[in-house]
């Protein structure tokens, strides 16, 4: 199928956070979607809505209207990653997502969502938050079959287990990760030159050691976490204050290699 109105909604993830910088902005497995899109498609029109640090609710109350607002016939909505990382409540996060996919469905869209990638093995403590990754990936494997909607099993992929398939916070997802996702969507959406393999793992390197794993996931604590715990505690977020990136449908340019699989 061709799509001619592509628009994403979500959080950072979605945004492009770290497969770029705020300088020379972020193009992330969205962008590089609406490249593989615009390859099959050159008058394709695409838009992003995700903002950094949003949740759920933030994304029922200031995307959604908007986003269909756009008529789109391809809608990307992976949604629901910085609720389990904040702790919110699980259920309202279930009725959003609910709320959400049924004004989705109802518009005849297209809509691409996500199981999350397993974080227990690659962020300090990321086992205590196995339960609560288990509740959502269980939701969006529950809302894709309720509504048909196409599911790209994040959990499910090898390469995502990999810490160079993430930045050096470990939240965000480095441009391979981005790209994989990237792959992984168009496959699950049966564009042509995707492949099957989109979720293998890297090539074998060296372990590094208990010591330098140590000092590496005390670095993180220092230069990631507690930034995040002070925000938090505070009731800030990294998107407070700003605007989406691509607020409107808007032609794409295509990267010469937007379709490589790293």
């Amino acid at each position: 199928m061709t799509y001619s109105r592509f628009v994403a909604i979500g959080d950072s993830q979605t945004e492009g956070m770290c497969d770029g910088d705020d300088a020379s902005g972020y193009r992330g497995w969205a962008d590089r979607l609406a490249d593989r899109l615009a390859r099959l498609n050159p008058d394709l029109r695409y838009a992003n809505l995700a903002i950094r640090g949003k949740n759920t609710r933030n994304t029922l109350d200031e995307q959604l209207a908007p986003a269909l607002e756009l008529r789109p016939d391809l809608i990307a909505a992976p949604l629901g990653m910085n609720d389990v990382i904040g702790r919110g409540d699980l259920a309202t996060v279930h009725t959003d997502l609910r709320q959400i996919y049924d004004r989705l469905a109802e518009s005849g869209a297209t809509v691409v969502v996500s199981t999350f990638p397993d974080i227990t093995g690659t962020i300090p403590f990321g086992r205590r938050l196995s339960d609560r990754l288990a509740t959502l990936n269980q939701m969006m494997r529950e809302f894709a079959a309720d509504y048909e909607f196409v599911l790209v099993d994040l959990h499910a992929a090898p390469v995502l287990t990999d810490l160079r398939s993430w930045s050096s916070d470990r939240l965000h997802a480095s441009p391979v990760g981005h790209e994989r996702f990237a792959a992984g969507a168009a496959y699950s959406l049966g564009l042509p030159g995707s492949s099957a393999d989109w979720g293998r793992p890297l090539p074998d390197v060296a372990d590094p050691g208990i010591v330098a794993r140590t000092l590496r996931d005390s670095r993180w604590v220092v230069e990631f976490f507690t930034p995040w715990a002070i925000r938090k505690v505070r009731g800030r977020s990294l998107g407070d204050g700003r605007s989406p990136k691509r607020p409107t449908l808007a032609p794409v340019i295509v990267s010469p290699a937007a379709t490589e699989i790293q």
